[in-house]
């Protein structure tokens, strides 16, 4: 018979403010929507799901959900944890492209 795994919770290893950061940043490189929400959630249990809850005017329950894997929260409630996590994201503009045509991108930071 093998050994018994318990799961694991990457909340548990974010305990810095630099922590918290480094997994955002990488979670915005995917430019996955729903990988990036799963590690706000991620986030959000580290600091404590019942404090952000509070801060936030939503319900403990609603934030499980819509964290969850299964789960896919608005851009309201990604925001209003974010804020309340005392995280932003800022939108930068994309280096200029060569031709003459003006395009603007959106590139997401995990601000510290």
């Amino acid at each position: 018979m093998g050994e018994k795994l318990t799961p694991f919770d990457p909340a548990e290893g974010l305990m810095s403010d630099e922590a918290i950061a480094a997994f955002m940043e990488e979670a915005f490189k995917t430019e996955d929507a729903g990988y990036i929400a799963h590690a706000v959630g991620v986030v959000a249990r580290a600091k404590g799901m019942t404090q952000i809850a509070n801060e936030t005017g939503l319900s403990r329950e609603q934030l499980y959900r819509s964290f969850s894997e299964a789960g896919n929260p608005t851009l309201k409630t990604t925001l209003a944890v974010m804020k309340a996590l005392g995280r932003r994201s800022r939108a930068r503009r994309k280096a200029p492209l060569a031709a003459p045509a003006v395009v603007i991108g959106i590139h997401a930071t995990w601000l510290a």
